[in-house]
């Protein structure tokens, strides 16, 4: 590989808030979806040329920063996207917030497959919009489904008027497949509610799965969307707070731009577009390097868990890493269940219950780190399980 994927890098002491100030040194934490790599060298390199020259005002708005989005979308991906459809926010998360308040009034609903992201639930709650859940369904194998008669039953509520779409799945690994995506396209547009289709985490599938952006299904699905992208989770770049929106509909489009305006988050930053830009300019490589060295990942901890550590349970992961572990098996309450990882197996990991009621009994496992980390963290758990 180009880039090593093995270093160790000590991430104490730079105002990293995976390991600052929650963690003691004797914790490893393996929450929040960032990623323990370095970036890519192209990345790390324009930065610090930029950096050389002292003046740092406001930056002009090239085009720049729209080509490169919609640049990504064709070439990883096959969509044609016209950069002209491209807006730009500090991050993925405003555009939620700005769907809600263009294509929806105080007291409507929004409708989202659970267990999800924990913003799916507050940004809603807090636009005064009404949160109507869709249970994704687990079969023996740990594999998610969707309810398709409840998610019809939940669209059909005339007060719905938005779909919150996490694709790939957060957390639950799932990769949704083009006839899953067409099914809630069409049910979306018979029943008129606007798909918001958060797709951060669309360069990390495993092979045998592949990420279909919802709006490149058809031209209608296209219309009746709002695609979030954003590098962050897979060049580990979410410090600069830079993310965009694919909205192909005109007018979709200018009702957003004006919420934007309303909001006054139209400034951008230098080096959020200077990262945003090199990533998916210059660094495909990266994504295909990381992709491989998270199978090995993947492929380590579910036969580890498997063979290993049979309270918990863990399916294999079509997409992401961020693993959800299934720890009902070990007999706890949420309390016990959080208490025991931190101070017995030494983990941060996330409360599987912050991503909705159906997490009760589950903890959320970032496993983008190097080997030898999941290594002693798997070991950790395995010693700690064995002593209950």
């Amino acid at each position: 590989m180009k880039h090593n994927f093995d270093e160790i890098i000590d991430r104490r002491a730079s105002e990293c808030k995976k390991y600052e100030p929650a963690y003691p040194k004797d914790v490893i934490p393996m929450w929040i979806a960032d990623t323990d790599f370095a970036v890519p060298e192209e990345i790390s390199k324009a930065i610090q040329e930029r950096a050389k020259h002292p003046c740092y005002g406001y930056p002009v708005e090239s085009f720049e920063f729209e080509k490169a989005a919609a640049g990504w979308e064709k070439k990883r991906f096959g969509w044609d996207v016209d950069p002209h459809w491209v807006k730009y926010s500090n991050g993925v998360l405003p555009f939620f917030m700005y769907a809600i308040r263009a294509f929806a009034y105080p007291g409507d609903k929004v409708v989202f497959q659970t267990p999800v992201y924990p913003p799916f639930y507050a940004i809603p709650k807090n636009n005064g919009i009404h949160v109507v859940t869709n249970p994704l369904i687990q079969d023996e194998n740990g594999k998610f489904s969707v309810d398709w008669e409840d998610l019809e039953k939940k669209l059909a509520d005339p007060r719905v008027k938005l779909f919150f779409l996490s694709n790939p799945q957060n957390p639950c690994m799932k990769s949704y497949t083009r006839e899953e995506l067409t099914r809630i396209g069409e049910l979306c547009l018979k029943y008129n509610v606007f798909v918001v289709a958060d797709e951060i985490h669309c360069d990390l599938c495993y092979k045998g799965h592949e990420h279909i952006p919802f709006g490149s299904i058809s031209e209608e699905f296209a219309k009746n969307s709002m695609v979030l992208i954003n590098p962050s989770k897979t060049f580990n770049i979410a410090g600069f707070r830079t993310g965009a929106a694919i909205i192909p509909d005109d007018e979709r489009r200018k009702q957003i731009q004006i919420m934007i305006e309303d909001n006054k988050n139209y400034g951008r930053t230098i080096f959020g577009m200077l990262t945003f830009e090199t990533a998916y300019n210059e660094c495909e490589y990266y994504a295909d390097e990381l992709m491989e060295y998270l199978e090995g990942n993947r492929d380590y901890i579910v036969k580890f868990i498997k063979e290993r550590i049979p309270g918990i349970k863990l399916a294999e992961a079509e997409a992401t890493y961020l693993m959800w572990l299934d720890c009902r098996g070990l007999n706890m309450n949420q309390e016990e269940l959080k208490k025991f990882f931190f101070e017995k197996a030494k983990l941060g990991l996330n409360d599987g219950a912050t991503f909705g009621v159906e997490g009760v009994g589950f903890m959320r496992m970032n496993i983008a780190c190097p080997r030898a980390t999941l290594v002693e963290a798997l070991n950790r758990l395995e010693k700690a399980v064995k002593e209950l």
